[in-house]
């Protein structure tokens, strides 16, 4: 089974994601904010990280740059998560490290198919 970290730190939108693939067969695991993902990053070997940009503490594209660099960080697929549509917001999750940008509110068909460019085989 695919497991995926969801970074998020509003829990109506963590709840509602995870129940929306879990459906779809992937295992979710959680990080409340930036530090608690790069530990989980390292703790748990995810398959993928969904990274919401705007956390508190350190931000999305913080935690990105340190999961990068750490032992868990090569070949791991990010997909940066953001309210900010704006295409400097994508560069800038780009330039952090993750590989791929989506935009809240979530369209799930839209994010699977993320998802599964990034992890071919995984549906």
């Amino acid at each position: 089974m695919v497991k995926i970290l969801l970074v998020e730190d509003n829990e109506m939108n963590r709840d509602m994601l995870s129940r929306r693939l879990e459906r779809r067969g992937y295992e979710v695991i959680f990080a409340h904010d930036g530090e608690e993902a790069v530990a989980r990053a390292e703790a748990d070997a995810p398959d993928l990280v969904l990274m919401d940009i705007g956390l508190p503490g350190i931000d999305g594209c913080e935690a990105t740059r340190r999961i990068r660099s750490g032992p868990a960080g090569t070949g791991l697929p990010i997909i940066a998560l953001t309210a900010h549509a704006m295409s400097v917001d994508e560069a800038r999750a780009r330039e952090a490290g993750c590989d791929d940008f989506d935009t809240k509110p979530i369209d799930l068909p839209r994010l699977i198919g993320k998802i599964e460019k990034l992890l071919p085989g995984a549906s």
